[in-house]
């Protein structure tokens, strides 16, 4: 296959409808915009975007999180992107690729690209990102950090399905697999894949991760010295205030209208939306389902995204009585999909059957679903030992004061499960944990039960979706189960659509079957921007870059 080059621009962008009303956003009234204004003094060229949360880490190497994945497409590149509004790889640093075999894939590199720091974007930094990633040991290759690097190489070191990085020449970089993956091109395209400084990197001790698996400390570099290709040079973070960024004067693309960035944390969905209505900010992502109508009434743009995620409640069966499939499958059927749908989810939203949306390969319209029946829950609970003298006593673990494109209220979703699953006699612990505390928690320790979580995909493969979640043993969901670990790694090697189809399908009936967790929905993502920002580049897998929003004053 040989891939040829598309540059981050316009081409292709979705565009962002008008409001009737305009209400004008100015440096003044987004508070530390600073002067913002162009030479011509007609357009604030500060971009002020509510997020609802910090990045979890300024290293996408250690990035797992939408949150921090806004922040990094920003200041990062890799050598795969995605076509504009679609999830589709695209060339970007590498503009171009060949595969000559299964396993070996050829990169032609952008040239006269500078990194941040000043230093050349070539093969051997190509090689040393690589490298680096293969070689994380401790609490660096903890799945609390380099979480995608272990779920899609499998592992680390000797244990890891990349073989090698050679740099043939300035522009050329030749990387080798030990065995095939379909979607190694596709996965390219995450953040966490980015090409960054290794000057940089050794510079600020990238590497030195401190503290343990389920809490670990951030790098001087993660901390505060992210440097990489990409349109915006990191300026400064204020922890649960706002990230800082600044247009790249050197950037090897079109830089766009854009000069100034202002990620501003506001974690409550409410107090983002005031934020909006007050002009603080210029939008936000995750609208909430009840402020859509009040929204559009007062002339604000909202877009939509497809709805490329799924919802899930997960079990860890590492967690007392959740190891019996009679647990399980009565949780299943204790859940009202269609009452959680239109109590608290998105006008659109359609419910989950499986762990993957419709749109991707070997989604299965037959595998086995578990409809409403509470009274059938309660005969399993009864069978499985647990009745009225002795009920099923779990931890009931979800995110507060956080908005996720599949979880837009976590709350809410709670307290609708939580009255669902306690009308069949399940009793409840809750216990709530600040986003990345709670990821640190899900992700790197085995001390929760039933779990809110979900998944907005990152590039459009089957294994992006249940590859990331039942490909290998993780901490999550506390299962050992081999036949499923090996048709995954099976099918992620296949190289025709038509093989993926086939056993991606069976493999969906065998989850289904096992019952790892309870897909619940597949909401519809929303944001909201003033009548000022004109064309917002909406991604189904957020590969959104602020170099290709237009402002209109």
């Amino acid at each position: 296959m040989l891939h040829t080059a598309r540059r981050r621009w316009l081409t292709g962008v979705a565009a962002v409808a008008v409001g009737a009303i305009v209400l004008t956003a100015c440096a003044s009234q987004r508070d530390d915009g600073g002067d913002g204004d162009d030479a011509s003094g007609d357009v604030d060229t500060t971009f002020v975007f509510g997020a609802s949360g910090d990045p979890a880490s300024l290293d996408p190497a250690f990035a797992s999180d939408g949150e921090t994945f806004r922040v990094a497409r920003q200041i990062f590149e890799g050598l795969v992107g995605t076509v504009p509004g679609t999830a589709d790889p695209a060339p970007l640093l590498a503009k171009s690729w060949e595969q000559p075999d299964d396993t070996t894939y050829v990169f032609t590199l952008e040239e006269g690209v500078t990194f941040h720091d000043g230093t050349d974007f070539n093969a051997e930094a190509v090689c040393f990102n690589f490298d680096r990633q293969n070689a994380f040991t401790g609490v660096a290759a903890s799945q609390s950090m380099a979480y995608y690097w272990g779920v899609i190489m499998r592992g680390f070191g000797a244990d890891s399905i990349y073989d090698s990085c050679t740099a043939d020449s300035e522009t050329q970089a030749t990387i080798t697999l030990k065995q095939p993956f379909a979607g190694f091109i596709p996965a390219l395209s995450l953040p966490s894949f980015s090409i960054q400084s290794p000057t940089a990197l050794e510079k600020y001790g990238a590497d030195d991760i401190g503290g343990t698996e389920e809490a670990p400390v951030q790098s001087e570099y993660g901390q505060g010295h992210p440097t990489g290709t990409g349109p915006f040079v990191f300026d400064s973070i204020s922890p649960g205030e706002q990230t800082v960024l600044k247009a790249n004067p050197d950037y090897w693309g079109e830089q766009g209208v854009v000069e100034e960035v202002i990620f501003r944390v506001i974690g409550d969905t409410t107090a983002r939306r005031q934020a909006l209505e007050a002009g603080s900010i210029d939008g936000y992502d995750l609208v909430a389902p009840a402020d859509l109508k009040s929204l559009e009434d007062a002339g604000f743009s909202l877009v939509n995204r497809d709805p490329f995620n799924v919802l899930y409640l997960g079990m860890n069966q590492a967690a007392p009585g959740l190891s019996d499939p009679k647990v399980r499958q009565a949780i299943a059927l204790a859940i009202d999909k269609d009452a959680l749908i239109t109590q608290v989810l998105p006008e659109g939203t359609v419910a989950a059957t499986q762990f993957m949306p419709e749109a991707v390969i070997g989604w299965n319209e037959d595998v086995t679903t578990y409809d409403y029946d509470p009274e059938a829950a309660k005969a399993l609970l009864a069978e499985a030992g647990y009745t009225d003298a002795n009920p099923l006593t779990i931890t009931f673990n979800y995110p507060v004061n956080i908005s996720r494109p599949y979880m837009p209220n976590p709350e809410q979703i709670f307290t609708n499960l939580q009255s669902q699953l306690e009308a069949v006699g399940i009793v409840l612990n809750p216990v709530t944990n600040e986003w990345v505390e709670y990821l640190d928690l899900i992700q790197g320790g085995t001390d929760h039960g039933i779990h809110l979580l979900g998944w907005t995909g990152d590039y459009n493969d089957p294994d992006n979706f249940v590859g990331t979640f039942f490909g290998l043993p993780t901490n999550e969901w506390g299962f050992d189960n081999a036949e499923l670990f090996d048709a995954l790694t099976a099918a992620r090697g296949l190289a025709t659509e038509e093989e993926q189809e086939t056993a991606y399908a069976a493999i969906n009936e065998q989850i289904m079957e096992f019952l790892p967790g309870v897909p619940l929905a597949h909401p519809v993502p929303t944001l909201a921007f003033d009548a000022r920002v004109t064309s917002y580049p909406a991604s189904p897998v957020q590969d959104e870059v602020y170099n290709m929003v237009e402002l209109s004053e």
